[in-house]
């Protein structure tokens, strides 16, 4: 099983269990932006109490392994888990939604895409840059403001800037948002 595989038997289970999603980090980026490797497949969901164990259920051993128990966790402590197809090594992060403004109305905001023969729900370009900005602000990885970069050059104007900004001043990316806009291939 390879990555597209593996994300179309998620997808589809999410689907099927009317589970919300958007597929986000590396491989949305991708998808808005530049292509880039990712060893694993980001993915926020909604998931509810009553969902954790039919989920888990479509993902079972020895093909797969995920934990019910981390399933739990995740959900009661808004923290993310894995489910793992130890085969091939691939894995798919499962974010459980933030439970604030933005994490509450960005699963609203995904967009419909294609990736190979099934539609998947990605993080909308500006929430996947915001996204990006967070994950360079806790860890200073120069890979998340490649992946911005690209995502303003292949999208340019269609990228809503003034989103972005509303939410980088509630969140205090702004320093980060001003540091992406002064690199001369943006402007």
């Amino acid at each position: 099983m390879d990555q597209i595989d593996l994300l179309r038997h998620t997808i589809g289970t999410l689907v099927r269990l009317d589970i919300p999603y958007l597929v986000v980090g590396s491989f949305a980026s991708s998808a808005w932006g530049e292509t880039r490797y990712t060893s694993d497949i980001d993915i926020v969901i909604d998931l509810r109490r009553d969902q954790i164990q039919p989920f888990c259920l479509s993902f079972s051993a020895p093909e797969f392994y995920v934990s019910e128990a981390a399933a739990h966790e995740a959900v009661t402590y808004r923290k993310q888990f894995n489910v793992l197809h130890p085969v091939s090594g691939c894995k798919v992060v499962l974010m459980i939604a933030r439970d604030d403004p933005w994490g509450r109305s960005q699963i609203q905001r995904g967009r419909v895409g294609h990736m190979a023969d099934f539609s998947v729900r990605f993080c909308s370009p500006e929430d996947t840059i915001i996204s990006k900005m967070r994950y360079y602000k806790e860890g200073d990885s120069p890979k998340h403001l490649r992946d911005i970069a690209g995502i303003l050059r292949v999208q340019g104007d269609a990228v809503d800037r003034e989103e972005i900004v509303r939410w980088a001043e509630s969140m205090n990316l702004m320093d980060i948002w001003k540091t992406v806009l002064s690199q001369p291939k943006l402007q």
